[in-house]
């Protein structure tokens, strides 16, 4: 989604006092708009349907609806399709490559199509509402398992996210720094990262390497993960600092 398109959401929102939405935005998407956050004419909330959801939809709401109150989840028009197999016996072991190829296969825009979870044989769909209806009638089938599907209100599904703890020891908070100890490579490779736009910070992408991560900063490498610094816990004798990340699994 180009830049000018997050504007004129916002405009029409202002002028027509009602409330709009983009579709669902990766990673680079919602960088572009946080470039453009002073254009903007109305207050905006992001939801992807649930808690730490990536993929997430904006909604542009003018001052007068806005009432410094956060717009409702049920408010977004964002369905959960929750699919599991016909004969769990026979089902394959499908992959969220799996679910997501069987998407594209049916013709619908990637951006109308928020995330995917895959919880052991059960694969929950973020969508939107007006495409619902069509693809649980098209997906029948994932590779060779058969499926059945239903929508259930995204406020209803309740996701445990799994973190795995990272702990080690680093020369300093920059983000190069965190980013080489996060994917396992070297500094000189995760400066390369960063100096490649691979790497975002609360979903903008930084692109120093001396930025200095702060507690709780939600850091996504591409190809290696999303991670949530949570500071450091002490220096060792030689001026190193002790840190620990949580990676989203």
């Amino acid at each position: 989604m180009e830049q000018k398109r997050f504007i004129d959401l916002s405009r029409l929102a202002d002028r027509k006092g009602m409330v709009t939405f983009s579709n669902f935005l990766n990673l680079n998407e919602l960088n572009l708009f946080h470039q453009v956050l002073s254009d903007i004419e109305t207050s905006y909330q992001l939801s992807g349907g649930y808690e730490f959801a990536e993929r997430q939809m904006i909604a542009f709401i003018p001052d007068a609806l806005y009432y410094a109150n956060p717009l409702p989840v049920c408010s977004f028009p964002i369905v959960c399709l929750h699919f599991r197999p016909r004969h769990p016996k026979f089902a394959e072991s499908l992959s969220h490559r799996d679910v997501l190829g069987a998407l594209m296969n049916s013709g619908v825009e990637r951006s109308r199509i928020g995330d995917i979870r895959v919880e052991d044989k059960d694969y929950y769909i973020f969508c939107e509402d007006t495409i619902s209806e069509y693809l649980l009638t098209y997906l029948q089938q994932i590779r060779h398992t058969a499926v059945t599907g239903e929508k259930i209100e995204p406020e209803l599904v309740q996701f445990k996210q799994k973190f795995e703890h990272l702990t080690g020891i680093v020369s300093s908070a920059r983000l190069d720094s965190i980013v080489a100890f996060a994917a396992g490579k070297s500094r000189t490779q995760s400066a390369n990262f960063i100096q490649s736009q691979k790497v975002f910070v609360n979903d903008c992408i930084v692109s120093s390497n001396a930025y200095e991560c702060k507690e709780n900063d939600v850091i996504s490498v591409r190809g290696f993960g999303k991670f949530i610094f949570e500071g450091s816990s002490g220096i060792t004798r030689k001026g190193r600092i002790k840190i620990s990340l949580k990676k989203y699994v």
